[in-house]
C-alpha cells in the first residue's frame, strides 16, 4: 500500500515535520514514533506498518533532526517541549483527535512526556525499550563511546563505522538507510540536548492516566529496570520482558512484539468524542 505523505509545521518555531499515513482514515489511528538516529522508514521495513494496517490507520512521523523532517543545528531546538509540540502538530495535521501511541527508545520517552502534558490525545501507550528518564552517558552506552567525535569528523559514514565496530557486524539495510538520511550537525545537536536529560518526574507517573504496555529486552538492562520502575508507579501499566533481546534488537523479529501489542491496543479503544455543549447527546 502506497503511503500518503504530508508535512506538519511546529507552531512554536516553524520546523517542518514529515509524516506518512497508511490505511483508511475512518479507522482508529496508531501513531508510530522512532528512536534516535532512525526514521519513520524503520516501521515499514521491519513489518509493523503492514501488520497494523490490517485493522488500523497507521501514522508515522520523522522526529525533527531525522529523516525528511527539518534539521535545525541549535541544541535548544531539541528541547522536549519543542519535540512534543511536533507530535501534537502531526496529530492535528492528520486530523486525529486521539491515537494509540507506540514509541521506540526516544520515541517512547516522548510518549511518557505526552501522557503528562496531553493525555487526552492518547487512547493507549506502548513503550518499546523506553525510559521516562535519562542518565549521563546513556547515548554512548546505546551507540558507542566517541559517537560525537565520529559524527564531527566522519559524518554519518563515521557514525556507521563506529556502530559496526561496537556491534561487530554490518548495519542491516533498513537501519543503514535511516542512519544515512541524517544530517550529522543536526544529530550532534539532538544528542547533546537528549543527553541533558529532560524526563518525566516520578510524581507525574503516579498520575499517568493512560493505559500503558511497557516492553523491554532482558539484555537491555537499563531500559528494563526503568520499565519495571515505571510499571510500579503507573496506575494502568503492565510490563512485558522480551527474552534475550538487547536495545537494538527490541523491534525484531516483530511477530512476538506484535503479539503483545495488538491485543493491548484492541482492549483500549479510542474514547468517543465528548458531545458539544448545548447539543443533545447522540
Amino acid at each position: 500500500m502506497i503511503p500518503f505523505r504530508a508535512e506538519a509545521t511546529n507552531p512554536q518555531d516553524g520546523v517542518p515535520i514529515a509524516w506518512d499515513s497508511v490505511g483508511a482514515t475512518g479507522r482508529e489511528t496508531v501513531l508510530l514514533v522512532h528512536g534516535s538516529a532512525l526514521s519513520k522508514a524503520i516501521w515499514r521495513g521491519m513489518g509493523y506498518v503492514a501488520a497494523l494496517t490490517e485493522q488500523y490507520r497507521v501514522v508515522s512521523m520523522d522526529l525533527r533532526g531525522h529523516g525528511r523532517s527539518g534539521k535545525p543545528h541549535d541544541r535548544a531546538d531539541y528541547r522536549l517541549d519543542r519535540v512534543l509540540a511536533d507530535v501534537l502538530a502531526v496529530l492535528d495535521s492528520a486530523g486525529v483527535r486521539q491515537a494509540h501511541y507506540l514509541g521506540y527508545s526516544f520515541g517512547a520517552r516522548l510518549g511518557f512526556g505526552l501522557g503528562s502534558v496531553a493525555p487526552e490525545r492518547m487512547a493507549s501507550f506502548v513503550s518499546l525499550a523506553g525510559s521516562y528518564r535519562i542518565t549521563p552517558g546513556s547515548i554512548a552506552e546505546l551507540f558507542f563511546p566517541g559517537y560525537d567525535a565520529a559524527l564531527a569528523s566522519g559524518g554519518m559514514d563515521g557514525f556507521i563505522a563506529g556502530w559496526e565496530g561496537r556491534t561487530g557486524r554490518p548495519v542491516d539495510p533498513v537501519t543503514r538507510m535511516a542512519f544515512k538520511a541524517n544530517d550529522p550537525l543536526a544529530l550532534r545537536a539532538y544528542f547533546a540536548q537528549t543527553e541533558a536529560g529532560e524526563g518525566v518526574p516520578e510524581a507525574e507517573l503516579r498520575e499517568f492516566p493512560v493505559p500503558a504496555l511497557l516492553l523491554a529486552g532482558t539484555r537491555d538492562t537499563r531500559r528494563l529496570a526503568d520499565s519495571r520502575r515505571a510499571a510500579e508507579l503507573m496506575p494502568q501499566a503492565r510490563l512485558v520482558e522480551l527474552p534475550g533481546r538487547n536495545h537494538g534488537d527490541t523491534l525484531v523479529p516483530a511477530a512476538p512484539v506484535l503479539a503483545e501489542i495488538l491485543p493491548f491496543i484492541a482492549a483500549h479503544p479510542v474514547r468517543p468524542e465528548p458531545p458539544t455543549p448545548g447539543l443533545p447527546a447522540p
